[in-house]
């Protein structure tokens, strides 16, 4: 069934190692177990990926347990006249378990330390922290920040699909519209975060992939007259014939899309982009300010990632047909092609 929707609790996968009921949901009830996963535990992949944007800047911040690589990084960007980025990532060969991440986004801690980079992930009590100081982050200066994201009563986006081939899937949790407070410091400047208009997205995945493939992932959030909206638009992420990742966020609420369509322009990623759906209920325009884009080739493992960050406007549609306008959102879009 297209688009099914998941409502009872259940075990994620089966004793086969296959999900037990591929499709979308609200909150995280499918239960994640890493001990049911039949793949090699270098096959496994885990990540918790904070984005926190402000009126013209933003900082990311990620850690993962990708099986046989782990790869932390922090990213801070500016994306006013003179538009410029640095991300700074540490590499680990085969965690393959020992990060320990949560099993469940709700609650506890996802951490990192090594003497040059100690970040840490708290969640409970309807809010989500993120505290971090990276050493000689760029140019032989420190980074640090201490933020805090507002999670309410809310829905979210989450996915359980399932890979072409036996024993591999995808569970991930989006959960958009965090009203953010607190602060980013680097080189002598401190990024203040404004809770009435800045927000955080909190992108939480854990699974089996294949080797080799390329997805589409853009997010977005606004304060609209005191209402927060959001979007999550996206595929390549498995088999979505049970179920895409597109939703909208409105006020508390998930309203599902279906298909979204990234029409990048063949002149290049920093030209404007356009998005349409098969519903009619998503078509916006993207100018982009900057391409974060990072290329690795080692060979067996390749990445070629295009994270831009810009401003959509256009129109959405909720649920009952309520049409929501925006315009200059900061967001991002992004194409990305892994083979790990």
């Amino acid at each position: 069934m297209r688009n099914h929707e998941v409502i009872s609790p259940r075990e994620l996968l089966n004793d086969q190692g296959d999900l037990a009921e591929p499709g979308w949901s609200r909150h995280l009830v499918q239960k994640y177990d890493r001990n049911q996963i039949k793949a090699p535990a270098w096959r496994i992949k885990e990540w918790d990926y904070y984005l926190v944007m402000g009126k013209d800047f933003a900082g990311a911040f990620t850690i993962s347990d990708d099986g046989y690589i782990g790869l932390q990084s922090v990213s801070l960007l500016c994306l006013g006249e003179k538009p410029w980025e640095h991300t700074e990532t540490v590499l680990n060969t085969f965690p393959m378990g020992r990060l320990k991440l949560p099993a469940d986004s709700s609650a506890g801690e996802t951490v990192y330390e090594d003497k040059r980079l100690q970040m840490r992930f708290s969640a409970g009590n309807g809010t989500r922290r993120i505290i971090c100081h990276f050493e000689r982050f760029w140019q032989d200066k420190p980074f640090d920040c201490d933020i805090v994201l507002q999670q309410p009563d809310m829905e979210s986006m989450v996915i359980a699909t399932p890979w072409d081939k036996p024993r591999h899937f995808y569970y991930n949790q989006k959960i958009n519209c965090m009203r953010a407070s607190g602060w980013m410091e680097y080189g002598g400047v401190r990024y203040a975060f404004d809770p009435a208009a800045d927000f955080g997205t909190l992108d939480w995945g854990r699974g089996v992939w294949t080797y080799d493939n390329t997805w589409y992932w853009g997010s977005g959030n606004a304060d609209l007259n005191g209402v927060p909206f959001g979007f999550n638009i996206g595929y390549g992420f498995g088999n979505t014939n049970a179920a895409t990742e597109n939703v909208l966020f409105y006020s508390g609420k998930v309203h599902k899309l279906d298909d979204v369509t990234f029409h990048i322009p063949d002149s290049g990623y920093m030209d404007p982009w356009t998005f349409s759906s098969s519903d009619g209920r998503f078509e916006m325009r993207f100018v982009p300010v900057l391409d974060r884009a990072a290329k690795l080739d080692f060979k067996l493992l390749v990445s070629d990632q295009h994270q831009v960050f810009g401003r959509m406007s256009g129109r959405a549609i909720l649920d009952d047909g309520t049409p929501v306008e925006i315009r200059d959102v900061l967001c991002f879009a992004e194409k990305v092609h892994n083979r790990y």
